[in-house]
């Protein structure tokens, strides 16, 4: 059984152009060839029935007495990705600023040089800037973890300031000019809160009204059985 099937994936590319180039109904042209036979010839399928070992990108667990998932893919893990978790653990506002991840040819970084700081050319201020430059101070001056992530913080908060300022600034200065800003989005959200705030009020004033007007129905519909039972029990009387 192992031979045919080393057979099968060796003659795949032989078998599919063939049956491309001819057509089992006489008369009628030849199909078009499946999309996947060109890679296929470029990259023919393996030969072998035993599965490969996958790269392991971190030691193997000690602790463990019975290897696992022997054959699936390590997870591929960078000294960012728990900087990155840190940082983003800590500001989670960060998230929601707008970020453009167009990069020129893919090597934008090469023009990164995070000995100067924070501030890169081509490279808006965020949470990557920190983490790059606290990988920086750790690998090239020494700094542990808690230290480099400090300085880089504290030089974030800086610019951040900085940047808070000069808007402030350029709208005080365009406001003197005659220029007009419309509402900020916490004034939009205030208001969209109130008007649905109002509804939900007129709603409820109804509804407590309906409930009320339907629990005092229930007890107007009730008839005073009591007075017409001793005028009954006096007629009896009477009689007897």
């Amino acid at each position: 059984m192992g031979k045919g099937r080393i057979f099968q994936a060796a003659k795949v590319y032989q078998r599919a152009s063939e049956a491309a180039a001819t057509n089992m109904v006489s008369g009628l042209p030849p199909r078009n060839p499946p999309l996947w036979l060109k890679a296929i010839e470029s990259i023919p399928p393996a030969e072998i029935n035993t599965r490969p070992y996958p790269i392991q990108h971190s030691p193997p667990n000690p602790r463990a007495r019975k290897p696992r998932n022997l054959f699936r893919p390590t997870k591929i893990v960078y000294p960012e990705d728990e900087l990155r978790r840190d940082f983003y653990r800590d500001h989670p506002w960060e998230l929601a600023r707008p970020r453009m991840i167009i990069e020129l040819d893919g090597k934008d970084a090469r023009f990164l040089d995070w000995s100067k700081g924070l501030r890169q050319r081509g490279m808006p201020l965020s949470g990557e800037s920190v983490v790059q430059r606290q990988l920086w101070l750790m690998e090239n001056q020494g700094m542990t973890k808690q230290e480099a992530y400090d300085k880089a913080r504290h030089e974030f908060y800086k610019l951040r300031q900085l940047e808070q300022m000069e808007r402030r600034i350029a709208v005080e200065e365009a406001r003197m000019v005659g220029g007009y800003f419309g509402k900020d989005l916490l004034s939009v959200g205030m208001e969209l809160e109130n008007r649905t705030y109002e509804s939900w009020k007129k709603w409820a004033t109804t509804e407590i009204a309906r409930q009320e007007s339907a629990r005092a129905s229930m007890y107007t519909n009730v008839v005073d059985n009591s007075a017409l039972e001793e005028s009954e029990e006096d007629e009896l009387l009477a009689q007897n």
